[in-house]
């Protein structure tokens, strides 16, 4: 039986997915993903949690447009500069995206509690209308 995957896993498996190089695979994934995990997933697994599904597809997205090398900084300083700036802004985003994720719970809550469905949640949004500072013409109100 398949293992079941924590967040943690599911964290290190999105962080392996984002370093990835080379040709990217299910099959590799779950290799690759038996090293940092202790034990190997199956592509069904891995495919089920959506965080790492759409981190495996966004990385297949952005190899199939091309890889665009980024700029060697000129010195080591501004390397470091660089390095320190992107982690803060990570880290960042990591808090940014918990605090969604809490917010989503909460909503997601609500949404139960008050007797919604899956169906009216994810209703489109209605048409926008680019002639409403126009006024009405004759016979319509």
């Amino acid at each position: 039986m398949a293992k079941h995957l924590t967040v943690k896993n599911i964290d290190v498996l999105v962080a392996l997915i984002d370093a990835w190089e080379g040709k990217l695979t299910w099959e590799a994934l779950c290799d690759e993903g038996s090293k940092v995990i202790g034990s190997r997933p199956t592509r069904q697994t891995l495919n089920a949690h959506e965080k790492v599904k759409r981190a495996y597809l966004s990385r297949k997205a952005r190899m199939k447009a091309g890889h665009i090398p980024t700029k060697r900084p000129a010195s080591l300083s501004i390397a470091e500069q660089r390095i320190r700036r992107l982690e803060g802004e990570n880290n960042r985003l990591k808090e940014e995206n918990e605090r969604l994720l809490e917010l989503f719970a909460r909503w997601q809550y609500n949404v139960y509690k008050h007797g919604m469905s899956k169906e009216m949640l994810d209703a489109p949004l209605p048409p926008i209308n680019r002639d409403s500072s126009e006024k009405p013409t004759a016979g319509t109100h």
